[in-house]
Formats: structure tokens, C-alpha cells, sequence
């Protein structure tokens, strides 16, 4: 009986991100597959890094809690016409796209690097995922 419990429970668990459509999201890196969130730290870092932080709009805009975040909606930073006219929110799946071109996701936006290897995405993703929207 107590076996069942817990079986009961781990599949519980398990379906509630499926049931609640979203509402609920699984973490980014099981979305991802399990991304490696230290790779992906040191992935954003050497990548991502020269244009972009955590914390402060450069080049690029700030990331901390992006996945979730609308796009093109960051405070104080100046979007293309071309990335403001995506609208909907950053998903982990659309982060993974976008970094795979973002040109081809929103033409004419200042962004033309690309991230080819999928698992160097799926790690920067797991790595976005654990930021949250407070600014430290």
C-alpha cells in the first residue's frame, strides 16, 4: 500500500505541469532536458556576456528573469522595431529558437549571433531559468 502511495504521488507530481496547461511550468532545464547549469553559466558568460548581463541593459538587454518575461519589455532598453513586433512571452522553446536565428524569428533585430549546438542552448536556458526578475 505504501508503494502505491508513493508511486501515486510521483505521478501526481509528474502530470500537474501538464494538467494546469502552463500555469505551472516545470523548471527550464527539465523543459530543456536537463540542461547543465554550470555550463550554462559559463556558456552565457563567454557568449552571451559582451553584449548582455543579469543585471544591466549594455548592447544587449538585462536577462535576469526573462523566461516569462514578455518579450521586447524590459525597462529602459530601446528594442528594434523587429523584436517588438514578436509580442508573446520568453518560453524556454523560444528562447531555444531564437537562439538558433534570431533572425529568422524577428528580421531586422540588432541580434545575429547564434548558438548552433544544442546543447550549449539547452545549457544557457537552464542557466536563464534560474535567475528570477529581482535585480541583485
Amino acid at each position: 500500500m505504501k508503494r502505491l502511495a508513493r508511486e501515486g504521488l510521483v505521478l501526481v507530481i509528474a502530470v500537474i505541469p501538464f494538467l494546469t496547461n502552463g500555469i505551472v511550468q516545470a523548471p527550464a532545464a527539465s523543459a530543456q532536458g536537463g540542461g547543465d547549469i554550470g555550463r550554462g553559466r559559463a556558456l552565457y558568460d563567454g557568449r552571451c556576456g559582451g553584449c548582455h548581463s543579469l543585471d544591466v541593459n549594455r548592447t544587449g538587454p538585462r536577462h535576469r528573469g526573462v523566461i516569462g518575461r514578455r518579450v521586447a519589455s524590459t525597462d529602459g532598453y530601446d528594442y528594434s522595431p523587429a523584436l517588438r513586433r514578436v509580442g508573446g512571452v520568453w518560453t524556454p522553446d523560444r528562447l531555444d529558437a531564437w537562439l538558433q536565428g534570431p533572425q529568422r524569428m524577428a528580421p531586422g533585430s540588432r541580434m545575429y549571433l547564434t548558438v548552433p549546438d544544442t546543447n550549449q542552448r539547452r545549457d544557457i536556458i537552464a542557466y536563464l531559468a534560474t535567475t528570477d526578475g529581482s535585480e541583485r
